[in-house]
């Protein structure tokens, strides 16, 4: 099983799936599918290792097992009772089981959980004469069950926690963007290295941070220290230690200047600590101040602001002249560079006063998102 090749489903939020695919055709894979948060791909074992530490928009790398016909529960867990479990989790691991079904007469996906799990645990049970323990956690083995209708996949869930959690965001402070969401928008404003990236209003710093990631070729998961595939048997230390030194060697210096502001001082603490947990702090430059102060050096590249949306943090009514001041800013302080506002809110992202060329759909959270793309030509502000 560890070196065949297999189905892989890489799954990503609503509306970062088009970038997860330009990520996994740029590591060289074929994209064979894609749905709407999933695309699927063909490759073996070791590649869930490289996946898992390069993706920087995806949440989840499956490794298919098993697909099958499935009707009921009790075939369910026959199919997944005659698996070698024993050659996959150790009987004094730790497992626990997730499942996506939609299924005619199974309304709690919990039952799923729990018939897939006696089966794996049965399994092993019978083999070896000690069973795992089991439970809700997803820092051991993770199993992925996927039911729609009459057809049935079973997964190892090769990520364990999302990928989003990179494990460098020490501090979030309020409403915090998920890291995959911000290297999301970093793509989206087609930053690329050697231009400077400019992020007013940064909060506890993660898009900047995610910016300074991309123009370094730091891979993501090397500030992470746990992933579903390191508690499988089909685990190998030397591969992984392998790929993270490759990684690391991939490292550069950034050539163009990222600054990241806020008139909170408490976050441009939380974004320097965060910085340097994601051993980035020294290519940040970082200010208090109102973002219209914020100093642009010369040159091209992009300058990203995520302001209060009115719906979580702050009355709509009190955000339109910071909206406003936003356009100003753009205009009169960021030509030659593309501006973009990142909001979740149409109608403020109406008082910047300038033509948006494109509009991005993003999903924050459960909020609905945009992220206008605003060309500032030289002599713009003038």
């Amino acid at each position: 099983m560890k070196h065949s090749v297999c189905p892989i489903v890489i799954s990503a939020p609503v509306g970062l799936l088009p970038f997860t695919a330009i990520e996994v055709a740029s590591l060289g894979y074929q994209v064979l599918w894609k749905g709407e948060s999933s695309l699927g791909i063909k490759a073996g074992w070791g590649d869930v290792l490289r996946l898992n530490l390069w993706l920087r928009t995806a949440h989840h790398v499956f490794f298919q097992l098993d697909d099958f016909l499935c009707r009921d529960l009790d075939e369910l867990y026959k199919r997944v009772a005659t698996m070698p479990w024993e050659s996959v989790i150790a009987p004094d691991g730790y497992l626990s089981v997730t499942a996506t079904v939609d299924q005619p007469g199974i309304r709690d996906h919990r039952i799923v959980n729990v018939k897939c799990k006696d089966a794996i645990v049965d399994r092993i049970s019978r083999v070896k004469g000690r069973r795992p323990d089991s439970g809700a956690q997803r820092d051991g083995t993770v199993i992925a069950v996927f039911w729609k209708k009459h057809r049935c996949s079973i997964s190892i869930d090769t990520s364990g926690e999302p990928l989003t959690r990179r494990g460098y965001r020490t501090i979030p402070l309020n409403a915090p963007m998920q890291e995959t969401l911000a290297a999301g928008v970093v793509m989206a404003s087609r930053f690329s290295k050697g231009e400077n990236f400019i992020n007013p209003m940064c909060g506890s710093g993660t898009i900047a941070i995610e910016a300074a990631l991309i123009a370094s070729g730091k891979a993501p998961g090397l500030t992470r220290e746990n992933f579903g595939f390191m508690h499988t048997l089909l685990y190998g230390k030397t591969e992984w230690d392998t790929l993270v030194a490759d990684a690391r060697m991939k490292c550069s210096a950034v050539q163009g200047t990222i600054i990241a502001t806020d008139n909170d001082p408490a976050a441009i603490d939380a974004t320097r600590r965060n910085a340097a947990a994601a051993g980035v702090e020294r290519y940040l430059s970082l200010a208090a101040g109102e973002f219209d102060a914020t100093e642009l050096p010369a040159g091209t590249g992009a300058v990203v602001i995520n302001p209060e949306y009115g719906i979580r943090l702050g009355e709509e009514r009190l955000l339109v002249d910071s909206y406003r001041s936003i356009g100003k800013f753009l205009k009169q302080k960021c030509a030659g560079y593309r501006g973009y506002v990142f909001t979740g809110n149409a109608r403020l992202a109406g008082n910047v006063g300038l033509k948006s060329g494109k509009k991005i759909k993003f999903l924050n959270g459960t909020i609905p998102c945009r992220l206008y793309e605003y060309e500032l030509f030289p002599g713009h502000g003038k």
